[in-house]
Parts: structure tokens; C-alpha cells; sequence
């Protein structure tokens, strides 16, 4: 009887946290849209586990900061990392030796990591360098499952649709810590709500 009521509560708090994610991605205003090749991925932002970081990936995609920006570490059953404004734009100023070193003008971010929200496939997260405070424009999707990130990182949303075009992302080279040679982009990115 103690396990049926426990699998009746753990059934209705995923209905809970998919009710939630589903919640944000019908709200336009924190709702980001990823132009790929192969067409959009919609994510949910959210703004509820980390503001200070939502707030600065808007003003990124506002100022159209993130449009032709590489995803330069891809790894196979891992993740795909892209969001170098720096150093990661392929049309204009792209390094290949130096993307994924840079951020963007804007200052680097106090960590707001979550204990609640764990890294699964669909999960985007910030990157940052060793300091826990340091991230700033480059952000990851998650392909699996990765337990170890789990309140190291700082959750920003969760793809919600298109998430077979982010598998098709191409992929880096595995010896070289996933770095990608003539790397897929973002051709655009915006928020649904400034259409």
C-alpha cells in the first residue's frame, strides 16, 4: 500500500513539473526560438530557476547577439554547446582557436543553480569556466541524462519542441573534447514574443 501511494505521488509531481514546463513554453515573452538548419527548436525559458540568467540570454537574443553563432563542442550522448558571441559568429569575426573562450560585453553572472531541476536530454544549461560565478552567453542542450551536473550548473530552460533537430547538430571530435571542425549554427534566434 506504501509503494502504490508513493508511485501515485511521484506520477503526479512529473504532471506537476511537465504541467510547469508546458506553462512557460505557451508564454511568449520567455519562450526562445533556435532557427537550425533543418528548422526551429522552441525552448521554454525559465525565468522561476534563474532570472538574472533569462534576463541576460533576452537581451543577447534582443540585440540579435546569438544569430550565426557556432555550436563549437558538440558531444555525441552528451550535449551541444553554443552561445560564444565573441569568438563563435561565422559570418563575422569567427576563431576557430579561440571559440568557446568568450563570452559576450555583458558582465558574467552569479551562479543560480537549482537543487530541484536535474540535467536531462532537452535541458539547457550555462556554461562557465571553473568559478561557479562566471557564467555569460554560452549555454548547452542536453542530448542524455547528466547527474553529475546537477546543481553545478545553472538550468535556464528546456527544449520543448524540435529536439530530433538538435540530435542531427553535427558533431565534434570526441578526442578533442567535442570541438567541432566547420561547425552548425544558429542561423537566428529570437523570442516568440517580438515576432
Amino acid at each position: 500500500m506504501q509503494l502504490k501511494r508513493l508511485a501515485s505521488f511521484l506520477f503526479v509531481l512529473a504532471g506537476l513539473v511537465t504541467a510547469s514546463v508546458s506553462a512557460y513554453a505557451a508564454d511568449p515573452e520567455n519562450t526562445m526560438i533556435i532557427t537550425l538548419k533543418d528548422g526551429d527548436v522552441t525552448i521554454a525559458l525559465r525565468p522561476d530557476l534563474a532570472p538574472k540568467h533569462v534576463a541576460q540570454i533576452k537581451k543577447l537574443v534582443r540585440d540579435h547577439a546569438y544569430d550565426n553563432v557556432a555550436f563549437h563542442r558538440v558531444i555525441d550522448g552528451f550535449m551541444a554547446q553554443t552561445g560564444d558571441v565573441k569568438f563563435g559568429n561565422m559570418k563575422k569575426g569567427f576563431n576557430a582557436q579561440a571559440v568557446g573562450t568568450g563570452g559576450s560585453d555583458l558582465p558574467d553572472l552569479p551562479a543560480e543553480f537549482s537543487q530541484t531541476e536535474h540535467y536531462k536530454r532537452g535541458v539547457v544549461g550555462m556554461a562557465r569556466s571553473q568559478d561557479p560565478n562566471s557564467a555569460n552567453s554560452q549555454f548547452f542542450i542536453m542530448f542524455a541524462p547528466a547527474p553529475p551536473l546537477d546543481g553545478q550548473y545553472t538550468i535556464v530552460g528546456n527544449v520543448v519542441s524540435g529536439m530530433e533537430l538538435v540530435d542531427h547538430i553535427k558533431k565534434g571530435d570526441e578526442a578533442d573534447n567535442g570541438t567541432v571542425s566547420d561547425p552548425d549554427r544558429m542561423i537566428k534566434v529570437r523570442i516568440a514574443a517580438d515576432k
